[in-house]
């Protein structure tokens, strides 16, 4: 009877209703049209949840007043001033901030419970969350922010590789493993062992990290999403609460579920992804020079323009290089300039164009693209064939041929977007530089094909100023 008192307690109720709101925001942001309304709910949810952990007394207000006023300037300044193409660098860096708190509340509990049981063993339950917690957490927080560095470009996207690097992370393990070990069996200087499987864990996650390339950052980003997830999931086993435990694990399930989506999308097995090296300069191709000499043709703006005027059907194919322009809004206004004239304009999302998943429909959505002009890779393709022009902005590795044709291309066997079988292409580039992936595109040397040089916000711009004056 007092098992079932204790756990009928109105704390676990308010508990149980977060978990439902989580549950049901899911479910609504699952779609565009719904994503609101379940941001809406989640928001509920774990407002109700701090309440009833505060409410409980386990931290002194002074301190939770404080931290509230600290956290919500923080979340709401980074919310105005972060613009909406740094956004997979923001989520990279929450991410992080997540899985070093979780490790920082398993740190606090084993000091504390260290200093009460004063020399008695730990029981198994706690040191074994506890360490768990605290390495997950730690190599999620270095992970991530390896991420974002190499998102918001402060190091080189590449890969960064060197010889024995697979048997240097294993010794790591190892050790992490040895040191986590020690103290789940309360071995001597549970404290010390700790801070080793601590650091080796944050030096991990960089040694993790640092091998995979930009084209790749859609899957980590979900991959140490699901990381955190599972850290905060084992706090709650560390601090018995239950809303830690649901919370944690919904994450956990659905960043390792969208991890293996995003794989599956790419043609490529999540180890692949991990230890493959994908986007390594290879200096045996024409990628290492940065193209393979191939004539290509180029065309200006006005021509450009004068070719989707007369278009009956236009599909855009937006990249990484619409973010980096920010040109999400020139080209809502290109739709609507085309429109005007009739032409029906639809967009070809790729679910791994960018730098996150859902990086494309955020920014278009950030224009106002109605959410009905955003079409899936298997909705979209079909419509290529019946298409006049294929404008491509910015998108480069999931737009290549050499995915169907190149038994040695790295990309080979991915799903791509079949732009190449339009009746007319344009492509908007800065150079001919390779994408992520390091190879060619024998896109744009097809002579169905024309590339428009330059940033592509003000090569959309040119292009709507040359439309208004046909």
């Amino acid at each position: 009877m007092e098992v079932v008192a204790q756990y009928a307690t109105w704390y676990n109720v308010a508990y149980l209703i977060t978990g439902i709101l989580f549950i049901l925001g899911l479910k609504y942001m699952s779609s565009p049209k719904t994503a609101r309304f379940g941001n809406r709910l989640s928001m509920a949810g774990m407002l109700i949840a701090l309440i009833a952990t505060f409410a409980q007394g386990v931290v002194q207000w002074p301190v939770i007043i404080a931290g509230l006023v600290v956290g919500a300037a923080v979340g709401i300044y980074f919310g105005k001033a972060v613009k909406m193409t740094a956004m997979p660098q923001m989520v990279a860096i929450f991410n992080g901030c997540g899985g070093g708190a979780a490790s920082l509340v398993a740190m606090g509990e084993l000091m504390k419970t260290l200093s009460a049981v004063n020399g008695s063993p730990l029981p198994f339950d706690f040191t074994f969350t506890t360490m768990l917690t605290a390495v997950i957490g730690a190599l999620s927080f270095s992970g991530s922010i390896i991420a974002f560095l190499k998102l918001q470009e402060l190091m080189t996207g590449r890969p960064i590789t060197y010889p024995g690097q697979q048997i240097v992370n294993a010794l790591v393990l190892i050790a992490i493993v040895y040191a986590a070990v020690m103290v789940i069996i309360n071995g001597p200087n549970p404290l010390m062992n700790f801070g080793i499987a601590l650091v080796l864990a944050l030096v991990l996650g960089v040694l993790f990290v640092l091998p995979i390339g930009g084209a790749d950052m859609p899957v980590v980003i979900s991959l140490l999403n699901s990381f955190t997830g599972l850290a905060a999931a084992s706090t709650g086993f560390v601090l018995n609460n239950n809303v830690l435990i649901i919370s944690g694990a919904l994450v956990g399930a659905s960043g390792t579920l969208l991890t293996l989506l995003m794989g599956k999308a790419m043609n490529r097995s999540v180890t692949n992804v991990l230890f493959g090296a994908f986007g390594s300069v290879q200096s045996s191709s024409a990628a290492a020079s940065g193209g393979s000499g191939a004539e290509v043709r180029s065309v200006t703006a006005e021509d450009t323009a004068a070719l989707l005027a007369y278009a009956s059907q236009v599909i855009i194919v937006p990249g990484y290089g619409m973010a980096v322009a920010q040109a999400q809004h020139s080209i809502r206004e290109l739709e609507d300039l085309l429109e005007k004239r009739g032409v029906e304009v639809k967009y070809a999302i790729h679910p791994v164009a960018g730098r996150m998943p859902g990086h494309m429909n955020v920014l278009l959505a950030e224009a106002n693209v109605p959410y009905t002009s955003l079409y899936d890779m298997d909705d979209i393709n079909p419509e290529f064939e019946r298409t006049t022009v294929a404008l491509v902005v910015g998108a480069n590795d999931v737009t290549n041929p050499a995915a169907r044709t190149d038994k040695t291309s790295p990309i080979y066997g991915m799903p791509i977007l079949d732009v190449d079988k339009a009746e007319n292409v344009i492509v908007l580039k800065r150079s001919m530089k390779s994408g992520f992936a390091g190879i060619d595109n024998p896109l744009y040397e097809n002579p169905k094909t024309a590339m428009l040089f330059g940033d592509a916000k003000k090569s959309i711009d040119a292009v709507n100023n040359a439309l208004k004056q046909l």
